[in-house]
């Protein structure tokens, strides 16, 4: 229904971006529902309190003093600048410095209301997608199935390959169908967010994209499956998202520090399971004659910690 309600201008945003409708959309739908989501708290108390007293202090005082460049520009009356309950503003949820660097006016009235104009809404997504690398013409990734023989050790954003040379490897497209040709010769990562416990996918560089707007695998995911459902009508991921929510933070973050000891890098002792995490079990279960899974559980804590 948005689609066929803003056509006019998510075509005008895709001939000046290349970022496709079924993205924006996908975004602005998990962002605010369109719109129709409450976005209840004054922007000025949240970043001055968040300001005053979050472990983030210096980062929500740079984003309170941004907030206030927008006020000041006219973009919006100061009391209409309505933000989440972490300041980000508006239907495309922008923190203000995002706001300042990537807010557009796409309804030519020579303002960027991410509030209530739906155009500069729209333009705002695709130019903030556009200036972080948005490759025209590639899609975000395919979910496909990881035969025994690859090892999901190969996770990354800094393991990429030609697309056809992990369908070389055995690794193939849920649907059956091949890799589109243009995308088979260019580069592509795997990605398993669950290691072999869930769905596995070959993503492009358009993937790490939508992680820019938002860091975490589960969300760029999120916004690839449905732009896909709406651009497509695919159904679920065939992968089944298996039992991997059962360890606590700080068990995670154990594991990561006994990782570290060894050598291997986890990308910070979180306690959060990113790619260099999931791989580094990976490396470590071959490296001990286990075969990979590349996610923790809790016997591999007992192992790892004793």
């Amino acid at each position: 229904q948005m689609a066929a309600r803003h056509a006019g201008a998510l075509s005008r945003v895709e001939r000046a971006t290349g970022v496709p409708d079924h993205i924006i959309l996908a975004i602005w739908g998990r962002e605010s529902a369109y719109g129709r989501a409450a976005i209840p708290h004054d922007a000025f108390r949240v970043l001055g309190t968040k300001g005053f007293m979050d472990r983030r202090a210096d980062y929500f005082t740079t984003e309170l003093l941004a907030a206030l460049r927008i006020a000041q520009a006219g973009h919006v009356a100061p009391r209409a600048m309505k933000s989440s309950w972490a300041g980000a503003l508006g239907q495309p949820q922008f923190m203000p410095s995002s706001f300042l660097a990537h807010a557009a006016d796409g309804d030519g009235d020579g303002r960027a209301d991410i509030w209530r104009s739906e155009a500069d809404t729209i333009a705002s997504i695709g130019t903030y997608l556009a200036r972080h690398g948005w490759v025209a013409g590639r899609d975000w990734g395919f979910e496909v199935k990881v035969p025994g023989s690859v090892s999901c050790a190969f996770e990354g954003p800094d393991q990429g390959r030609a697309i056809r040379d992990w369908a070389a490897m055995g690794i193939t497209r849920v649907s059956g169908r091949p890799f589109p040709a243009h995308e088979a010769r260019a580069e592509g990562f795997l990605l398993m967010p669950a290691g072999r416990h869930g769905p596995a996918f070959i993503v492009t560089p358009n993937f790490y994209v939508l992680k820019d707007y938002n860091m975490s695998d589960l969300y760029a995911l999120f916004v690839g499956h449905v732009g896909d459902r709406i651009a497509y009508g695919s159904g679920d991921f065939v992968g089944r998202w298996g039992a991997v929510g059962g360890l606590m933070r700080s068990d995670v973050a154990a594991m990561q520090r006994a990782l570290e000891a060894m050598g291997h890098d986890v990308g910070g002792a979180d306690g959060l399971a990113g790619f260099k995490t999931r791989r580094s079990i990976g490396r470590w279960q071959q490296a001990t004659g286990q075969a990979p899974t590349c996610f923790p559980d809790s016997a591999m804590k007992a192992a790892l910690l004793r």
